[in-house]
């Protein structure tokens, strides 16, 4: 997992892990999403709310494109503001990512 504090993706939007509303943290192993919410002080009732990769399934190739998918249904169902996604990647690597659900005034 990452620290999104220590990847400084919640600094460069400008904001603090309580400005976001769901966190779709990658499960390669069930500890995961747990170590990383304690790392950065996450709430856990806005962590992989529709169930993680034990739950759901991890598709080789394709997790950032689950992950991504389920953050931007859940934040449109909530009527969420802000989003962000944390995964691991093969060799020690990782990335986060913030989104910001737009409500656009009907025309």
């Amino acid at each position: 997992g990452i620290n999104a504090e220590y990847m400084g993706v919640l600094k460069k939007a400008g904001l603090r892990i309580q400005d976001i509303d769901i966190y779709e943290v990658n499960e390669a192993f069930a500890s995961v999403p747990l170590a990383w919410a304690k790392a950065v002080g996450a709430d856990l009732n806005k962590l992989n709310v529709n169930g993680g990769a034990m739950a759901l399934g991890h598709p080789l190739g394709a997790t950032g494109c689950k992950l991504m998918t389920s953050l931007l249904y859940e934040l449109e169902r909530r009527n969420g503001r802000f989003g962000l996604q944390a995964i691991c990647e093969g060799g020690g690597t990782a990335n986060a990512t913030i989104i910001e659900r737009v409500q656009l005034s009907k025309l």
